[in-house]
């Protein structure tokens, strides 16, 4: 596969880029012509490759702001993604090959160029208030970060929030950025109303391999502060221990249980690694980077895990994988929440899903200079 290379140069196997998961720009599958650097012989200016690293985020205003789906294996129908672009830049990121669609690179471009629908709670809220529309949980962080840098100045996601709240639209939230806590004022009150909860993923307590994965994200302890911050505030909410790679992170899957439990969490679920399209490329390349004498070992054990594949797409098993090691973890996952104790929690927790009968279309007051009979448009009869 050629590469995109910032320098101009061939990509350097040794080189890490710092506060960025992927090192290479791989041709999107979508693209008509490859192109592979090399060098002329003219001087290279270092300095081209952090002008070229900076995050350019690209307001736009979107088309729809719904996105469903049907798959068996996913808790939910549809969604919003106030982003496109994350740049947390999490190497195993599934939503990569998304950016291949406008003719960037799933690699160094997906982290670096963000593309934030600043129109998204004005869709929401046209969407909601359609005739035809029928209330279900919709998934905030389904594709990328709802809570990511770009956020702290954009709001978007408040937006969102704030429009879900008026319509009583249950909400459920996947985030691994304490930027959360900002948004309690209205998580607090939907909460008590029985319209959000929130999953914050953590897969592993190592500040050094969380560094390398995530690079752009909280701390894994920050997140479990958050964790701790929903759970006082009175806002439901689990951890997510995704993804789960094998030699490198399946070991903490305990210890991070433990921890997020700890902090307040009452639910707790797992997604093995997945590696579509693109990602499987920037995957490989990572692991030689960041970890060349554990490479070999990682993917052997993704192979059996993904019947000798890179990855498998197939409903149930793309999230779980297949054979001995993920029949192992699915025990241990579930013996860990028997004896931690999410077990009871959850239990308590069933008799208080989200409740979709309390979904309204507010009325809309008409201004003062409207109102009386004598402003008013007559009847017909």
């Amino acid at each position: 596969m050629a590469l995109r290379t910032l320098s101009g140069k061939h990509a350097d196997p040794q080189k890490i880029i710092k506060g960025r998961g992927a090192a290479i720009n791989p041709e999107g599958r979508f693209e008509l012509v490859e192109r592979e650097a090399f060098d002329d012989g003219w001087a290279h200016d270092p300095e081209d490759d952090e002008r070229a690293l900076k995050t350019v985020v690209t307001e736009e205003n979107a088309a729809s702001i719904i996105s469903r789906n049907q798959s068996p294996d996913v808790p939910f129908t549809q969604s919003v993604n106030p982003y496109q672009g994350c740049e947390h830049g999490c190497i195993y990121c599934y939503a990569r090959p998304t950016h291949a669609y406008r003719n960037l690179s799933p690699g160094v471009d997906f982290e670096t160029r963000i593309f934030a629908k600043v129109n998204a709670a004005e869709l929401l809220r046209k969407e909601l208030s359609k005739p035809g529309y029928c209330c279900e949980v919709i998934s905030l962080g389904a594709n990328t970060d709802p809570y990511q840098p770009a956020e702290r100045r954009l709001n978007i996601t408040r937006g969102v929030l704030q429009v879900c709240s008026e319509f009583n639209q249950p909400v459920g939230i996947v985030t691994k950025n304490a930027l959360i806590e900002r948004d309690l004022d209205i998580l607090v009150p939907m909460a008590q109303r029985r319209l959000v909860n929130v999953f914050i993923s953590v897969n592993n307590l190592d500040h050094d391999i969380a560094r390398k994965l995530e690079p752009r994200c909280v701390a894994p302890a920050r997140r479990l502060e958050a964790i701790r911050a929903l759970s006082r505030a009175g806002v439901p909410v689990g951890v997510l221990v995704a993804p789960v790679i094998p030699f490198l992170n399946d070991d903490q899957c305990e210890a991070v249980l433990e921890a997020a439990h700890a902090a307040g969490a009452t639910q707790a679920g797992y997604v093995m690694l997945r590696l579509p399209f693109e990602v499987k490329a920037l995957f490989r390349d990572w692991l030689e980077r960041h970890y060349p004498l554990k490479a070999k070992h990682v993917m052997s054990r993704v192979h059996e895990l993904r019947s000798g594949r890179d990855n498998d797409p197939n409903f149930g098993s793309r999230m779980r994988g297949q054979g001995e090691f993920a029949e192992l973890l699915s025990k241990r996952f579930a013996l860990a929440k028997r004896r931690i104790g999410y077990d009871m929690r959850e239990r308590m927790l069933r008799n208080a899903a989200l409740d979709t009968t309390l979904f309204r279309v507010p009325v809309v007051q008409e201004p003062q200079s409207l109102q009386g009979p004598e402003k008013r448009q007559m009847s017909l009869f």
